[in-house]
Formats: C-alpha cells, structure tokens, sequence
C-alpha cells in the first residue's frame, strides 16, 4: 500500500512537472485569434491550423480564440445543449462551443492574471470587423485607474490582416506581396489545368475593398503566365465585373477558390453552388468549364504563417519579452 501511494504521488508531481515546464505554472500572456466566424464544423480546420503554427512559434504564450460575428456566436451557444449535434461532433473544441466576443475573451483572460495580451485578427483585409477591433482595443487601452497597479493590463496589443493595415513601419505592399507568394500552390494548379485562377473574397459595403485589386495585380505579376482575377460578395469588383473581364480575356476554363479564411457558406453556395446565381452557373452559362475547390484560406499553412509572422512584429513593436 506504501509503494502504491508513493507511485502515486511520484505520477503527480511527474504530471505537475511537466505542466509547470509546458505552461510556466501560469500563463502569464495570451494570444486572442480574432475572427469573423463559422457555423460549418467542418471549416474550422482552417482556424485550428492558424492555431496550430501560432501556438508552434509562440509556445510561451496561451492561444484561444474569439469570433466576431454575433449570429455565428449565436448559433454556437444554441448548440451547446444540442444534444444531437454534441454527439455527432464529439471533436469540437470547447473554445469553439463556448467561443465569445474579442471583448469578452480579453476581459476573461484579464480575470484569471493574464495581463499581457496580443489580439491577432485573422481577417483578410483591413475592413469593417478590423476598424471594430481597433475601436474595442483603443476603449480598453483608454482605461487609467487612479493606482498603476490596478491597470487591468500590461500590455494589450492588436496585429494586422494578413493584406496589412494602415502603418508607417509595417507597408502594406509587402504583405500583399506575402500574401501573394503563400498562394502559389493555387496558381500552379491553375496553370497545370490550363485555367484562369478565380478567387471569391468576401468584401465589404463600407469600407473600400481595393486590397483585392492590389492583391489582383500583384499576383498578375508574380505568376505571369497565369491570368488571376479576384472578386467580391460585397464591394468591389462584384461578380459582374469577373464575369466581364473574362469574357474579354476570351477564358474557357476557371479554377475556383474562396479568398476567405474559413469556407463556409459564400463558398459553398455563391461560389459553387448549383444555383442560377452562383459564381459557377454564371460561368457555366457563359461557356466556361469550372472547377471549384472549397478550402479556406487557413489550410494552407503558408497563409496561416502570415498570421504567425504578424504576431512577432507586433510583439517586437510593443517591447513584450
């Protein structure tokens, strides 16, 4: 019984060990992945990667997520006494089931000790769900106790979409460029195919979408011997104006893919559903042979990286060690 016991106790401490040396006893900082959401199980792959090659170049840190989107938040809390839909997806991470909003991870996050605290979008331009982060990030930061020591942060930080934000240090040309070099593989495919490279970004009604004709033309330049085209749900260029230019371009055949992070239903029905006005009828209906392939952005681990790379300058930026 002795032996038994100090089996045990020996088990423990092991288990203790190797918990203090995995997470220094406390997570002291934390890595907020911000995005827009998903309601598909199956497209969270994308987010678990970006996941994955964040937590890999920052083992020190903490890495959760949060969505943006309140419908998306919704239909997730709604499932969490589904039993049915529980049972069927058993895999779901709970910071999916329960995830929340970037304010209400960050104020958890403050809650339990955490005090210094990179919130990193994953979008893909600096849109609408961008300019909110900053203004939540801006309200937190203005907080000023009468005492320091009661600041309820250290050091709270938001990074840059992969296509880059406004910045005097970090030009947003060169992470168009970046961008451009992590879809390689998706224009070697179209030119193995003999096809045009059609991209389906997500866009935005208020905020200017112009990254995606920078985005356009970079790769127009990097990848010469393919013709790329790029267009939106919402903004600018809509599917008319793709439709147009490939008809002028005289195109046959298109491999599709979504320009989002996660595919989920702009991909799947707008873009290569079987109905009269997704990206793929039209097209059809124009004399062109289509090809989709929905994956998300966040598969494709070079993309993912971008992400990863944007984390190190803002801690550089911040001073965080």
């Amino acid at each position: 019984m002795i032996k038994n016991f100090i089996r045990f106790m020996l088990t423990s401490l092991s288990v203790l060990l190797i918990f203090s040396m995995a997470y220094g006893q406390t997570p002291r900082k934390a890595i907020v992945l911000a995005s827009f959401g998903t309601s598909h199980p199956d497209a969270l792959k994308a987010l678990t990667t970006i996941e994955e090659i964040v937590q890999k170049d920052h083992p020190d840190y903490m890495v959760t997520h949060a969505f943006t989107s309140n419908v998306i938040r919704k239909i997730w809390h709604d499932r969490q006494n589904d039993t049915g839909f529980l049972e069927e997806n058993k895999e779901i991470s709970r910071d999916f089931l329960y995830v929340k909003s970037p304010l209400a991870t960050v104020a958890d996050l403050q809650d339990q000790g955490i005090k210094t605290i990179v919130v990193q979008p994953t979008h893909v331009f600096a849109g609408e769900s961008y300019a909110d982060l900053c203004a939540y990030m801006s309200g937190l930061n203005s907080i000023k106790t009468l005492r320091e020591k009661y600041m309820p942060f250290d050091i709270l930080v938001l990074g840059r979409p992969a296509l880059g934000a406004p910045s005097a240090t970090h030009f947003y040309q060169e992470d168009i460029q970046a961008a451009a070099n992590a879809l390689e593989n998706d224009i070697k495919k179209a030119k193995k195919m003999g096809a045009a490279m059609v991209y389906m970004g997500h866009g935005n009604e208020i905020y200017s979408t112009g990254a995606y004709v920078e985005l356009e033309d970079t790769l127009r330049k990097t990848y010469p011997d393919t013709r790329v085209f790029i267009g939106a749900v919402e903004g600018f260029p809509l599917v008319s104006h793709v439709a147009e230019d490939l008809k002028h371009a005289g195109i046959k055949k298109v491999f599709m893919k979504p320009l989002m992070v996660v595919a989920g239903d702009h991909a799947g029905n707008d873009m290569a559903g079987d109905e009269q006005d997704s990206w793929k009828t039209r097209f059809e209906q124009m004399g062109m042979s289509v090809t989709c392939d929905i994956t998300g952005l966040g598969e494709n681990t070079g993309w993912a990286k971008i992400y990863s790379d944007h984390i190190f300058d803002v801690i550089k930026d911040a001073g965080i060690k």
